[in-house]
C-alpha cells in the first residue's frame, strides 16, 4: 500500500512524463520560436529578439529598438508500448497518453539608453499533461497528471561597452498540479481512486553575460537558478477498497510536498561566417541530481493509517544531464532567413526507478525554421522539430503484489509560430 500511494499521490511535481516536451526531465525548451528553428543552439549568444530575456538577459543590450515578441509552440507526442505485462490485474497499453498541447510565451524589451535596457517576459519552464486510457495496465503506478509552471521575469541589462554586457532578472514562478491514480487492495475489489492537488509560488533568478569576442564571434553564458517550492494542497483517497469498518468511503488529507527545480548553465557561441551564413553551437548542464527523493507529509491521517499515509518517501536518484546542440542560419535575402539545428539531450532517469509517469530516455531532435520580415518592423517566425527517444524499459512493483513491466518508445512533433514587432 505504501508504494501504491507513493507512486500515485505524492509524486505531484516530479513524476512528469517528458514525452510531450523537448528537454530532459520535466523541463520545457520552448521559450523562443526563432531559437526553436536552430534546435536552441546559440540560445545564450544569439539575442535575435526579445525572447533573449530567457535565453540570456544580457542580450537585451543588443536590441536597439523597443519590441514585443510572442508566440506558441504546439506539441504532438506519441508513445508505443510493447512487451507489456502486469499482474495480478490486467489492462490495456494503448500509449499516446499525451494530448496535443500548446506552450505560449511573450516578451517585451525597451532600451533606456546606450547602456541600460529593461524587459519583462512570461513563459513556461516546466510542465506536463498526461492522461492514460481507462483500464491502463500500469494505472496503479500513474494514470493522469497535469502540472503547470508559469514564470514572470522582469529583467534589466547593462552594456559596459560594445563588447561586454550583463543581465539579471528575478523570476516569479507559479506551480499548479493535479495527479490521479488507481488504488487496489484485492483483485476482486473494484478499483479506488487517489487524487492530489497542490500549488505554490516561489522566487528564483536568471543571470547572463554576453561577450562580442571578435567582429564575427559572440559568446554567451546564462545561469538559471534553482527554485524551491513547498506545494500545499490535499490528498483525496477513496476508502471503499480499504474495507475499514467505521471509516468514511473517502477521505481528504492536507498534504505538503517540498520540491526544488534544478539550476542549469547554458554556454553557447554564435559565429557569423559571412553576410549569409551564421553558425551556432551550445551546451546546457542541468543539476537534476538534486532530485534524490521526494517526501510528502499528510496531516489528519487516522492512527490506523498513519504509518502508511503520514510521511512517505520515494527514491528518485536522478543524475545531472548534458544537452548539446549545433545549428545554422542562412540569410536568403532581406526578407527571409532559413534555420536548422540538431540537438542531443540526456535523460536524468535511471533503469531502476523509471515509472509510467517518466518513461523517458536519451533523445535526438532535428529542427528547421524560418523567419520572414515583410517590413523592418515585423518578423514572423515558424519552426518544426522532430524528436525521437531511445527505447526504455519500465519495471514497477509494490508491496501489494502489483507489477507492471513494459517497453516504451517515444517520439514527438513540435510546431512553433511567433512574431516580433519593433516600435
Amino acid at each position: 500500500m505504501k508504494k501504491v500511494m507513493l507512486k500515485t499521490t505524492l509524486s505531484l511535481a516530479v513524476t512528469l512524463a517528458s514525452t510531450q516536451i523537448f528537454a530532459s526531465g520535466f523541463a520545457i525548451n520552448e521559450q523562443s520560436i526563432s531559437g526553436m528553428g536552430t534546435g536552441f543552439a546559440g540560445r545564450s549568444s544569439s539575442a535575435d529578439d526579445a525572447s533573449t530575456i530567457f535565453g540570456n538577459p544580457a542580450g537585451m543590450s543588443r536590441l536597439k529598438r523597443e519590441q514585443v515578441t510572442g508566440g506558441a509552440a504546439f506539441l504532438d507526442a506519441h508513445t508505443d508500448i510493447s512487451h507489456a505485462s502486469s499482474s495480478p490485474n490486467s489492462g490495456s497499453n494503448d500509449g499516446d497518453m499525451v494530448p496535443f498541447i500548446a506552450v505560449p510565451m511573450g516578451y517585451y524589451v525597451k532600451p533606456i539608453d546606450d547602456h541600460w535596457a529593461f524587459g519583462i517576459g512570461m513563459y513556461a519552464p516546466f510542465g506536463l499533461v498526461t492522461d492514460y486510457e481507462n483500464g491502463f495496465a500500469g494505472r496503479y503506478f500513474g494514470s493522469k497528471s497535469e502540472v503547470k509552471i508559469v514564470t514572470l521575469q522582469p529583467t534589466v541589462s547593462y552594456a559596459f561597452n560594445d563588447k561586454v554586457s550583463i543581465g539579471f532578472g528575478p523570476t516569479i514562478n507559479r506551480i499548479d498540479g493535479t495527479l490521479e491514480s488507481n488504488l487496489s487492495i484485492t483483485q476482486a475489489a473494484p478499483d479506488g481512486k487517489v487524487k492530489i492537488k497542490g500549488d505554490d509560488t516561489a522566487l528564483g533568478y536568471n543571470i547572463g553575460v554576453l561577450v562580442q569576442a571578435t567582429d564575427s564571434t559572440r559568446v554567451g553564458l546564462t545561469y538559471h537558478s534553482k527554485v524551491k517550492y513547498k506545494l500545499e494542497g490535499d490528498t483525496k483517497v477513496n476508502y471503499n477498497v480499504l474495507g475499514l469498518v467505521g471509516q468514511n468511503p473517502s477521505q481528504k488529507y492536507d498534504a505538503s510536498l517540498d520540491l526544488t527545480t534544478p539550476e542549469s548553465v547554458d554556454f553557447s557561441v554564435t559565429h557569423k561566417l559571412d553576410d549569409q551564413w551564421t553558425l551556432y553551437a551550445g551546451s546546457t548542464w542541468t543539476r537534476w541530481s538534486r532530485l534524490k527523493e521526494i517526501t510528502v507529509d499528510n496531516k489528519g491521517v487516522p492512527a490506523i493509517l498513519n504509518g502508511q499515509f503520514g510521511t512517505i518517501t520515494e527514491e528518485q536518484n536522478w543524475h545531472d544531464t548534458w544537452a548539446h546542440a549545433i545549428g545554422a542560419s542562412y540569410q536568403l535575402n532581406k526578407q527571409w532567413v532559413l534555420r536548422t539545428g540538431l540537438s542531443f539531450d540526456q535523460a536524468p532517469t535511471n533503469n531502476v526507478d523509471r515509472s509510467p509517469r517518466i518513461p523517458t530516455g536519451d533523445r535526438k531532435i532535428f529542427s528547421v525554421g524560418a523567419g520572414w520580415s515583410p517590413t523592418d518592423d515585423l518578423t514572423i517566425d515558424v519552426a518544426y522539430s522532430y524528436l525521437r527517444e531511445e527505447s526504455v524499459k519500465v519495471t514497477n512493483s509494490n508491496d501489494r503484489g502489483q507489477n507492471y513491466n513494459a517497453k516504451y518508445e517515444n517520439y514527438a512533433n513540435g510546431f512553433g509560430v511567433g512574431a516580433t514587432y519593433r516600435f
